[in-house]
């Protein structure tokens, strides 16, 4: 085998992923294999930086399909970009629900209220950790 090349073992350790999370990926053509060592698969280096990327759509909340769509999208795509937009819109949403729920729970440590559930202040944080499609306030 290539020394250069890295068995589907090393990848899946220097990514973190299963190898059957690998084979995946493959079948859904989102990345290759380049040869065989025995009958484990081998890659280039290079896909530890597609993996990356796959991790990060992933991680932000893409599908598999939607991330072979990007990957195989071509120079000035648009489209593309605008789902982009869309998602990192989601994200900035998820982030400030995040920090809200957050602070209920930093007030929460260290609220001297008894019972908690009756505090005032714990309420309105509660409240306000909720996810911005719900109601308006009580």
């Amino acid at each position: 085998m290539d020394e250069t090349l890295l068995d589907i073992g090393e990848v899946a350790e220097r990514t973190g992923l299963a190898p059957s999370a690998l084979r995946f990926y493959e079948r859904k053509g989102l990345i290759s294999s380049t040869a065989r060592n025995g009958l484990r698969r081998a890659y280039r280096p290079e896909v530890l930086e597609r993996l990356g990327l796959i991790m990060c759509a992933r991680g932000a909340g893409f599908t598999v399909a939607e991330i072979s769509s990007f990957l195989s999208a071509g120079p000035g795509d648009r489209e593309v970009r605008e789902k982009m937009a869309v998602k990192a819109g989601e994200l900035n949403q998820r982030v400030a629900q995040l920090t809200r729920l957050r602070d209920a729970l930093d007030h929460a440590a260290t609220c001297d209220h008894e019972p908690l559930t009756d505090c005032p202040d714990f309420k309105r944080a509660v409240w306000n950790a909720r996810p911005e499609s719900t109601a308006s306030s009580p």
